[in-house]
């Protein structure tokens, strides 16, 4: 028997030492590099390309920029890629996105079986992430498995700071039933739509707080509450304001206790007077606002994240003559005003596309970018679709998912990388295009180099 427990015990120590000496080694390896040779570089903030320049990067974080060669280490597996003079910029980040319903019709996301709906929503992250956005801000559906599968490496799209589901009073923005599913009575079981985690219906400072701290629960890096009323859903009219001041107060209370904060959805001066005064930092829409709101924004440092909303083709398409379609036509006669304020006032602002339920009108994310120029130049864009989203993600504080600087190309930043044919600052078109992304680098992992194929 001492032999036998003297050579478990040997067996046991052996297996302990393999566990511990696979890990040691592997952090004793030096991570690989990437050099970026002869690349102009918008760094995020700038509204010039830097001179020609070099730029190491070693593992996932920027480690070296300079104008002379940089030596690389001979022990170090590197991939040179010329840069030929093309752009170096930051990897775009989309401050308003729904993966999980950004390309499936709604009535088959309502019908279908899930497994369908989360493959799909997987081929959505990969194509986003090749469209050069490396991060996104998820405001609505279940996302936390898809991220999780993202993080790990099983499936290919961006770094993504989920809300989970959003936050709705009963015939709110995110109720998805119908007439027929209410009342619900205090023992009646939750709709399919909450069980899944597409919203989650709450009346009342305690049911407020109970959702908000079972998204945070789940991995929340910001809550979503709908403050007003919304185009896409059936029984809200647009003018309508969404949730008492307590019950919003209620919401960021319970996010503050976390170290984070509270976006609400919100079209209308009356919805977003009462979420800034609950302690909301985050108007999402806001094209129907008028100057003494926007000014209060303004001087109470409230981002606004906005979308580039007009009647054209990036339209969400609701049938003619339908409720949807009228609020649509509405909601969007206001956007040009909107960014005219929001500049009047230098608000806060970020940028998102918030594209639903159509898989063509998906792709053209790159488009929706583009259209700024309608309201700004290329610079400007550039910089609030790099730099500014990047700090309106920093706002989840401790609640970040991903730690490291985003948005701009300096050392010590993480390496969310775009190498681009040409000179966006000049042809800002350029960007609404992925074929004219020559590299898509994220975390220091190369997914795109054209030059390679």
């Amino acid at each position: 028997m001492l032999i036998v427990r003297a050579l478990r015990t040997a067996t046991m120590l052996l297996a302990l030492g393999v566990i511990v000496s696979g890990p040691l080694s592997a952090q004793q390896k030096k991570p690989a590099s990437t050099l970026f040779e002869n690349v102009r570089i918008f760094n995020g903030t700038d509204s010039e390309l830097s001179p020609p320049s070099n730029v190491l990067v070693r593992g996932n974080v920027i480690e070296a920029i300079s104008t002379d060669p940089i030596a690389t280490d001979k022990s170090v597996r590197t991939t040179v890629i010329a840069g030929n003079g093309r752009t170096l910029m930051p990897g775009l980040i989309d401050a308003h996105v729904h993966i999980i319903m950004s390309s499936i019709p709604i009535m088959v996301m309502m019908r279908a079986d899930p497994n369908y709906v989360t493959l799909v929503s997987g081929q959505a992250a990969e194509g986003m992430l090749m469209r050069g956005f490396t991060s996104v801000r998820d405001l609505a559906g279940p996302t936390f498995g898809l991220k999780l599968a993202i993080d790990r490496g099983v499936i290919s799209g961006p770094r993504i700071w989920p809300s989970g589901a959003m936050i709705t009073q009963t015939s709110g923005h995110g109720d998805y039933r119908t007439v027929y599913d209410i009342p619900r009575g205090n023992n009646d079981s939750l709709h399919f739509t909450e069980q899944l985690g597409f919203s989650a219906i709450a009346d009342g400072r305690a049911e407020v707080l109970r959702r908000v701290r079972e998204q945070l629960m789940q991995g929340a890096s910001q809550i979503k509450l709908a403050a007003g009323g919304g185009v896409a859903s059936d029984y809200d009219p647009l003018d309508v304001s969404q949730y008492t001041e307590d019950e919003l107060r209620a919401a960021v209370e319970a996010a503050e206790d976390w170290g984070t904060y509270v976006t609400v959805h919100a079209y209308t001066p009356d919805a977003v007077k009462t979420a800034i005064k609950a302690g909301v930092k985050v108007i999402d829409h806001g094209q129907l606002l008028d100057d003494e709101t926007v000014r209060m924004m303004a001087k109470q440092g409230i981002w606004w994240s906005m979308q580039p909303f007009l009647d054209d083709e990036d339209s969400v398409p609701f049938p003619e003559g339908s409720a949807n379609r009228a609020k649509q036509i509405e909601m969007t006669t206001g956007t040009d005003t909107a960014y005219k304020l929001a500049k009047k006032h230098d608000v806060k602002l970020a940028w998102g596309t918030d594209t639903l339920f159509d898989p063509q009108l998906a792709t053209r994310q790159g488009a929706q970018l583009v259209k700024m120029k309608r309201w700004f130049e290329p610079a400007e864009i550039l910089k609030m679709a790099t730099y500014d989203n990047a700090q309106l993600l920093a706002l989840s504080g401790n609640r970040s998912p991903y730690k490291g600087k985003l948005g701009v190309v300096e050392v010590g930043a993480l390496a969310d990388l775009l190498l681009i044919e040409g000179d966006p600052l000049a042809d800002i078109d350029l960007i609404g295009d992925s074929e004219n992304m020559a590299v898509i680098m994220k975390d220091g992992r190369i997914f795109k180099n054209a030059d390679a194929e």
